[in-house]
């Protein structure tokens, strides 16, 4: 499917990248969500290799084979995609995330204008805010709550949480049955990352190092409106911070089968080269 190789970044950490290597019309850097290893995804490599895209993966401090990072910021991931563009030789890219990985796109978006021509996100988080219930919705909040506490209340918290299935809707587990296999999958052989899903937690609800006002890049939102993981109060709390952005809301969609959009919103990300 493509190349692994692990990079050494400039503070001497491991970073894990995933590369195919492949695709001249554009090049895409994935941001993967919480938890999973950032593995390349079959179906998301597919909708690639058929619009001549290139994709670049890694996984998150902590995840996949990276090295932790304690307290990291949401900000972070920039710096990190930085130099593992760099180390591929890749100038220009446009940036996907999904769920956990949105904000880390956005990141991207953020503090490297030059260099990112659009970003596309799946179900992303908001920064966290009292303006709205940033918690409503969600069917399991204990990790961003707990998160929200500090690292060491969020370590705890994953050593005595289970995983509640409620959180995903018939259509998700469907997705997880069919075109998506590959990601539950992939979650699995991310489970024993406790401390990078901690760190993710308390990235999400700190600070995230940059406001949504400073990504000048086009951005499209695809948000699921019954979901129950990240709910669309969020995708709408992003499209107001935002200054060129657009919602797409799926309002029978939850967060798994958002990613169904996949293939035409890359068609999006193309449209702006």
């Amino acid at each position: 499917m493509g190349t692994t190789r692990d990079l050494t970044l400039a503070d001497g950490r491991a970073l894990r990248v995933h590369d195919t290597g492949r695709g001249a019309a554009l090049t895409v850097v994935w941001h993967h969500g919480t938890p999973q290893t950032g593995a390349l995804l079959p179906p998301l490599v597919e909708a690639a290799d058929a619009r001549d895209i290139r994709v670049i993966s890694y996984g998150r401090p902590g995840y996949g084979g990276s090295a932790v990072q304690p307290g990291r910021t949401v900000a972070s991931a920039a710096d990190d995609v930085r130099q593992l563009a760099d180390a591929l030789g890749v100038g220009r890219f446009a940036t996907m995330g999904a769920s956990g990985g949105g904000p880390h796109a956005l990141a991207c978006a953020a503090l490297l204008p030059d260099r990112v021509s659009g970003v596309t996100c799946y179900a992303s988080p908001a920064p966290y805010t009292e303006e709205f219930d940033w918690y409503a919705g969600m069917i399991d909040d204990g990790g961003p709550r707990a998160g929200r506490e500090g690292r060491e209340a969020r370590l705890a918290h994953g050593e005595a949480a289970e995983f509640n299935e409620d959180q995903f809707l018939p259509v998700d587990w469907k997705a997880l049955e069919t075109t998506w296999a590959s990601l539950g999958q992939d979650a699995g052989a991310a489970g024993g990352s406790a401390e990078a899903q901690a760190d993710d937690d308390v990235a999400f609800t700190s600070p995230w190092g940059f406001e949504p006002a400073a990504v000048t890049a086009p951005v499209l939102l695809a948000q699921g409106g019954a979901d129950r993981v990240i709910p669309a109060s969020h995708a709408e709390s992003l499209l107001r911070g935002l200054p060129n952005a657009e919602l797409w809301l799926r309002p029978r969609d939850g967060h798994i089968s958002i990613l169904e959009t996949v293939p035409v919103t890359l068609d999006w990300l193309l449209a702006l080269r």
